[in-house]
């Protein structure tokens, strides 16, 4: 017998959290960015009215602007999100204890074993989960029910906001392979260029290439995705207590538009570390290595690393560390497609070790005071939401925010 698969996608995850708090603002075309009061800061999120502006998520204020005029930019709230996301997978373990976080805002549920106890199908009980989430935390989802990971993901996907698709053996074939080959989960622009040059442009094409010729071109990957094309995935739902630490934390976008000069690089790097470090808290480890990786429009990459005087989970810090390596290997007038910013060799904050500086002795306790003040800081924040607390000197931008 199949299994009976979800897959859980928040719809405009970082807007629709935000418009909670400003409901008024709705029918207006709005965006969520790392500072709305800079031209040069990257949309993060967009509602369904800013997407009928074709407002993209990864470009810039400005870009967003020239297309919308009248996009209203709301800031970032990290903590807020991820306390909305434990309640959302709060909900989802109402149904089922095997569910496996994939991002944020992105879940699979293996509901095979627990569907008898709700007296219904996958269909039934997808639509059920969106109803729950809907009428207990405002937000909308849309799940795909599937035999496997892969194709239940392609049914979230496959039509948004808050719609339940089910992709079966019977319709599989029909619903997906018509798509580009890029739909495919993991399939990125470079293995699509591959594919392309050997005439696979398509999910089914993939499906009907030979297993062993993509093999061939692609290595492992190649056989990867012939298995993802043609229904043959089968991995386990691995719900989030029996997952293994994680060796390492990144966060990396492809950008709409090339970014180019230090003060566009610079918003790119401190938005993407901003979220490692929230996450490297969330884990209560630190890196005691940072790690960018640098993408330019032919997609020649490069990658560069550095060790840290100290590990650390301080946004700045790693900020601060990623700039230098650019810096030294980057010509600012060189346009960067895509940017990646990882921590690296973590290991638990209670086990990560400083080593003093003798030239500046005081700096140790006043680094672990700016600790202890985040880490407190983030416990208020995701219990109360992210205006219980915040540094005086930043009230006044988030007030002017608000306002655009």
């Amino acid at each position: 017998m199949d299994r009976v698969i979800l897959h859980c996608d928040l719809n405009s995850f970082y807007a629709s959290v935000e418009l909670l708090d400003h409901p008024e603002l709705r029918e207006q075309p709005v965006a969520v960015c790392g500072d709305p009061e800079s031209r040069h800061g990257v949309i993060l999120a967009k509602n369904e009215a800013a997407k009928r502006f074709q407002v993209q998520t990864a470009e810039t204020v400005w870009q967003a602007r020239k297309k919308c005029p009248g996009l209203v930019l709301l800031p970032a709230h990290h903590d807020k999100y991820h306390h909305y996301s434990k309640l959302v997978n709060a909900i989802y373990e109402r149904f089922t204890d095997l569910v496996e976080p994939f991002s944020v805002d992105e879940s699979w549920l293996d509901v095979t074993g627990t569907l008898h106890l709700f007296h219904t199908d996958g269909k039934g009980l997808a639509d059920r989960i969106r109803e729950t989430v809907r009428e207990e935390l405002g937000l909308t989802i849309s799940v795909g029910v599937s035999f496997n990971k892969i194709f239940a993901k392609m049914g979230s996907d496959y039509k948004k906001p808050d719609a339940t698709t089910v992709v079966s053996r019977e319709n599989y074939r029909q619903l997906l392979w018509s798509l580009p080959v890029n739909d495919l989960i993991f399939v990125g622009r470079a293995a699509a260029k591959t594919l392309g040059g050997y005439g696979i442009r398509t999910i089914g094409e993939l499906a009907a290439a030979d297993r062993g010729a993509l093999v061939q071109l692609l290595g492992k990957q190649g056989g990867t995705l012939h298995d993802y094309a043609t229904g043959a995935e089968h991995a386990p739902v691995i719900p989030a207590r029996e997952l293994p630490p994680p060796k390492s934390v990144g966060n990396g976008l492809t950008f709409p538009r090339n970014l180019v000069g230090w003060e566009e690089l610079r918003a790119g790097v401190a938005m993407l570390s901003d979220e490692v470090a929230a996450r490297l808290r969330r884990l209560d480890m630190k890196c005691a290595t940072v790690n960018i990786a640098v993408r330019d429009p032919n997609f020649k990459d490069i990658s560069r690393q550095k060790g840290l005087p100290s590990p650390t989970y301080l946004a700045r810090e790693i900020t601060q560390a990623a700039m230098e390596l650019l810096r030294q290997s980057w010509d600012p007038r060189a346009p960067v497609r895509a940017l990646t910013v990882t921590g690296q060799n973590l290991m638990p904050a209670d086990q990560a070790g400083e080593q003093l500086d003798l030239l500046a002795p005081e700096a140790s306790p006043q680094r672990e005071k700016v600790e202890r003040i985040e880490r407190t800081m983030d416990g208020i924040r995701e219990r109360f939401g992210r205006e219980a607390i915040g540094p005086a000197r930043g009230k006044g931008k988030q007030e002017k925010a608000r306002e655009q």
